[in-house]
C-alpha cells in the first residue's frame, strides 16, 4: 500500500469550514488523501481541510485501510510529509509504515521507486473534471467523488473500452 497527499484548490461555495490553506504548498482548499495498492487502484480516501497535517490525513488512512481490507495490508510506503506518528500507529494496526526518503541530489520531481503509483493514481483522477478542483460542499462528498472515478477507471480496464476522442479517426468517420 502506498499513502500520499494531494492539496487541492476549493471553489467558491466551498464552505470555509472544511476548506482552509496549505501553508507548503500555497493552496487554499482541501487535502485530498490516498491509499493506493501496487496496481493504482483505490484502498482508502480522506478529504481534510488543507491547512491539516498530513499526519492526520495518515493515521486516518490507515485506519480506514485497515478496515477494508480485514487486516491484509502488511506494509505501507509513504513520503517525508508522514511522520513518526504515522509510523507508531500503523505499528499498532500492524502495518509496517516506511518512510521513502528522497535523494538529496535530485532536483525537481523525481518519481520514487513503488511510490510512483500513486503519483500515477492521482494523474489518472485528475482526468475526470469534477476531481480537478474541489466543488463538493462536504468533504464525504468529494471522497465519494474519487470512488466514481476510480469505479469507471476499473470499469474502464476491465471491458478494455476507451471513450473516443477527436484523436481517434474511426470515431470521426
Amino acid at each position: 500500500m502506498v499513502l500520499d497527499t494531494q492539496s487541492i484548490h476549493a471553489a467558491a461555495g466551498v464552505p470555509a469550514v472544511t476548506a482552509g490553506r496549505d501553508p507548503a504548498k500555497r493552496v487554499p482548499g482541501r487535502k485530498r488523501g490516498l491509499a493506493v495498492d501496487v496496481l493504482g487502484l483505490v484502498i482508502a480516501v480522506i478529504v481534510l481541510a488543507a491547512s491539516a497535517h498530513d499526519n492526520t490525513a495518515g493515521i486516518a488512512l490507515l485506519d480506514q485501510a485497515a478496515g477494508h481490507t480485514g487486516g491484509t495490508v502488511r506494509k505501507a510506503l509513504a513520503d517525508q510529509g508522514f511522520k513518526k506518528q504515522v509510523i507508531a500507529h500503523g505499528a499498532g494496526l500492524g502495518i509496517d509504515v516506511e518512510i521513502v526518503e528522497r535523494n538529496p541530489q535530485d532536483k525537481g520531481f523525481v518519481p520514487q521507486p513503488k511510490r510512483w503509483r500513486v503519483e500515477q493514481t492521482y494523474g489518472i483522477l485528475k482526468l475526470h473534471r469534477r476531481l480537478v478542483r474541489d466543488y463538493e460542499h462536504r468533504p464525504a462528498s468529494s471522497a465519494s467523488r474519487v470512488y466514481w472515478a476510480m469505479t469507471h477507471v476499473m470499469t474502464r480496464r476491465l471491458t478494455g473500452a476507451n471513450t473516443p476522442t477527436w484523436r481517434d479517426p474511426q470515431a470521426a468517420a
